[in-house]
């Protein structure tokens, strides 16, 4: 299966780190140059980027727009691609299962990572699989795997309303999403929580640019119109967890045991 690794050509400490796990495991893999404030199309006052739940940092309208290039890149290549953020730190068992999983049928997208949240999922394993019905997430676009199908919904999802990379691909209900378990993916800074060695110490790039408020430059009707579509997905959410109760649980993932000791010292000078 082939790798695609989203990644700021300035970010080359972050490369350093993802080619090294790419040589590890011998991955097939290419490089998806992400998009940044700078390069973003549509820039960000497009209404695109307005039509979600909250007003969004220009960092979250880049991070998705890197992931719709991904899913972009799904498309061309017809076939099912792992995508991976690149501070996403991969486990040991993560070749024997893309093995496993590849020819499946009937999946449209397989998150591959957990993040000290629990997740609403199938009470049973796939029978042939270790992996369950994803009915609800709510974090995390770090490491997922997406079938063509699945990345034509979520670029219909994005462009009818841009938002948060993980919150697009989590809403995007059309898709039979599935969650491995264990998780064999987590981003760097879960490491702690998680008692896995931190190969690469890194902070958030979303993070960098604060959240706008909405008082600054929305209207009185726009500012309730964020709060409306708010609103009516977490009804949403509700209900679609409300009519799977009989179905599955929301419980924590627990992680892979073995990840392999990868420590990348960058040079001086790299970010």
């Amino acid at each position: 299966m082939r790798v695609l690794i989203i990644n700021m050509a300035s970010a080359t400490k972050r490369m350093r780190f993802m080619a090294a796990q790419m040589a590890h495991f011998g991955f097939q893999w290419e490089w998806i140059e992400a998009v940044t404030p700078d390069t973003l199309d549509p820039p960000a006052d497009d209404p695109v980027w307005h039509r979600w739940q909250r007003p969004l940092r220009v960092t979250e309208m880049a991070l998705c727009a890197s992931h719709m290039k991904a899913w972009e890149r799904v498309l061309e290549l017809d076939a099912p691609c792992l995508i991976l953020e690149d501070d996403a730190l991969l486990a040991s068992d993560l070749p024997a299962f893309l093995e496993r999983i590849a020819p499946l049928p009937e999946i449209d997208h397989v998150s591959l990572e957990t993040r000290s949240r629990k997740k609403f999922v199938a009470f049973h394993m796939h029978p042939t699989a270790p992996i369950r019905r994803l009915w609800q997430d709510r974090t995390g676009s770090a490491a997922y795997i997406a079938w063509p199908r699945g990345a034509r919904e979520m670029l219909q999802t994005a462009r009818t309303a841009g938002g948060p990379s993980d919150a697009i691909i989590s809403s995007t209900y059309r898709m039979a999403s599935y969650q491995a378990d264990p998780a064999l993916v987590i981003q760097l800074d879960q490491c702690a929580a998680y008692g896995v060695a931190q190969p690469l110490e890194t902070a958030s790039l979303i993070d960098a640019v604060q959240k706008p408020p909405a008082t600054d430059k929305y209207s009185e009707a726009e500012q309730k119109a964020f709060r409306r579509r708010r609103v009516l997905a977490q009804l949403q959410m509700g209900l679609r967890q409300l009519l799977r109760a009989s179905k599955g649980q929301r419980m924590h993932i627990r992680p892979a045991v073995t990840w392999p000791d990868l420590r990348i010292p960058p040079p001086d000078g790299d970010d």
